[in-house]
């Protein structure tokens, strides 16, 4: 980058005396900025015509000449990433912030958070690690699920004040009294980011491609067949009826990509850079639903930021700042709200652990202290007892006493927290006799987990949307978890009730039958949840609009910024 050359030349002038006038020679600048006497000399001149410098020469060969400096380097630095953003190079921005940690934090302070640029209000979220790539159905981090959300639409959708599900690319729809048929009528004059018109046949080819994916097969596993008709309007030929069909269309697994271009949707925003330390997402302008406030948004991606200080802009995954990390102390809390997902332990039950000794490590959980004494941030966890709201851990019963197994294999996945959790389960265990063997499976959920097989207990995060009862039965249907904690008599019995209570057309007696289901899985200890987060987002004054959702992230739609003062 050109720039970023122009930039090191001139700090290598600079250093040796710190900013301050030098008299030097032409030979020893040209050493310092490893080029010739010729090159050298042009660089001054262009310092000098840029502002940067003055460079008063001497005649005569090995002369010293006078040097004096105009601006800093951290000066320069400054205009050329405000001169870059002003001109949407937002890539060659974060070149020219190629610092040591410390030194990029301050640099990136002025261009965090909410600004105006090029009269385009943007919003740029410091990330502490990389994204993954957006692919169709299942995605295991909810920053990508969030964002795929931002993107992508699907025939339904879910709003933050509800959770049943409401139009998004189907403007309507109704069903069969014998809920075998749904017809979803689609909005008129769709586009997709590029610009295309959206056909239902398109709509119709990515769901059947969607339906391929082993997880969302098992989703869908009630549809025979999608039909295509004149006027715009999709029907699902169903093998049995199930009343959850609008909610698996609005969960973030079934949101509709172009079939042949996977990264162009045709939600609020459009994806216009994905790469490892900057994503930007800009307005979709022909959006069929509310436009959005916000022109861009920018995920500012800097590791180092977060390897050397973990109290700055995102102080946990969940726990997200808008704004510069030395500003983390000032900003306000703009929203909070303990989440509806939890940390959970399962156990199988099989000959080497019995319900009775399930039951018991269950007691060492809940009837002691070892989850409210966890070594943990006070602010970052809430122990829990439920999975939802009123779907409470049944009354811990006293029981005869009994032996643990010598030997228990443990394995858990993501998040961080679990780690602790693991440490203390097993120092539990260990006063009762059991040695417990921890593995670490380093993922954030159970795809691919080769220790599924063998393990007798397994920890994990389960992550809930807007709609929670129809999210907990998403999860049993899919999640590789079950099939290996459950067993296949078990699960194959599971799926089966599923199937029952999916035929509910009533909401609540609906719910009311999938909480039977998951009180049996809790009272057989097969299921016991362990802790809820603290969901947090910061911010700086002026920027408005944000609300927590679900999975702990906002809306980019509803977020503003008020026009600075003077313009």
């Amino acid at each position: 980058m050109r720039q970023l050359n122009r930039l090191n030349q001139f700090q290598r002038l600079w250093q040796p005396s710190a900013g301050e006038p030098q008299q030097v020679t032409i030979a020893e600048l040209a050493g310092r900025c490893f080029c010739s006497e010729r090159h050298v000399r042009t660089l001054l001149h262009q310092a000098q015509d840029a502002g940067w410098l003055q460079w008063q020469s001497q005649s005569g060969r090995g002369k010293r000449g006078s040097l004096t400096f105009l601006v800093s380097p951290q000066q320069l630095r400054n205009a050329m990433m405000e001169q870059a953003l002003e001109c949407g190079q937002q890539q060659s921005a974060l070149e020219l912030a190629q610092l040591a940690p410390v030194a990029l934090r301050a640099l990136l302070h002025p261009f965090l958070g909410g600004r105006w640029q090029n009269n385009m209000p943007t919003l740029r979220i410091p990330y502490y690690r990389p994204l993954e790539p957006l692919h169709p159905g299942f995605l295991p981090g909810r920053a990508e699920q969030h964002l795929s959300g931002q993107i992508f639409s699907g025939l339904t959708r879910f709003d933050l004040q509800s959770s049943e599900p409401e139009g998004d690319l189907a403007h309507h729809w109704q069903h069969s009294d014998d809920g075998l048929r749904w017809d979803f009528y689609i909005r008129p004059a769709l586009c997709w980011h590029s610009g295309e018109p959206v056909s239902a046949g398109e709509i119709a080819e990515r769901l059947e491609m969607l339906f391929t994916l082993p997880q969302l097969g098992r989703l869908f596993a009630s549809v025979r067949r999608i039909e295509v008709n004149p006027g715009q309007r999709l029907t699902f030929v169903l093998k049995r009826p199930d009343h959850w069909l609008a909610h698996r269309l609005a969960s973030y697994c079934s949101l509709l990509a172009h079939p042949r271009q996977p990264t162009i949707g045709t939600g609020p925003f459009q994806l216009t850079i994905f790469k490892p330390d900057l994503v930007r997402l800009e307005n979709h302008g022909r959006y069929h639903l509310s436009h959005p406030l916000i022109q861009a948004i920018e995920y500012w991606i800097t590791p180092e930021l977060f390897e050397q200080d973990l109290g700055t802009s995102c102080r946990h995954p969940v726990q997200i700042a808008i704004g510069a990390p030395e500003e983390i102390s000032h900003l306000r809390m703009v929203s909070r709200s303990v989440s509806l997902g939890f940390c959970y332990l399962a156990l199988r039950q099989s000959p080497t652990l019995s319900r009775a000794q399930a039951e018991k490590i269950v007691q060492l959980i809940h009837g002691t202290s070892l989850l409210q004494t966890l070594p943990l941030d006070e602010d970052l966890i809430t122990p829990s007892r439920e999975l939802l709201p009123g779907w409470s851990l049944p009354l811990l019963r006293e029981s005869a006493p009994v032996a643990l197994p010598e030997r228990l294999t443990l394995v858990y996945h993501l998040p961080v927290e679990l780690h602790t959790m693991a440490e203390q389960l097993q120092h539990a265990l260990a006063e009762e006799g059991c040695a417990l063997s921890v593995i670490f499976y380093n993922g954030k959920n159970w795809d691919s987990c080769p220790q599924l097989a063998e393990a007798d207990l397994f920890m994990g995060d389960r992550l809930i949307g807007e709609a929670p009862e129809y999210a907990l039965e998403q999860w049993l249907r899919c999640d590789p978890l079950w099939p290996h904690a459950l067993g296949t008599t078990q699960y194959t019995r599971i799926n089966a009730t599923l199937d029952a209570v999916q035929a509910h057309r009533d909401t609540a007696s609906r719910s009311a039958a999938l909480q039977a289901v998951f009180q049996d899985l809790m009272a057989s200890s097969t299921l016991t949840p362990l802790f809820n987060y603290h969901y947090k987002i910061s911010a700086p004054p002026g920027v408005d609009g944000i609300v927590l959702n679900a999975l702990g992230w906002f809306d980019f739609t509803k977020a503003w910024l008020p026009v600075p003062a003077g313009e």
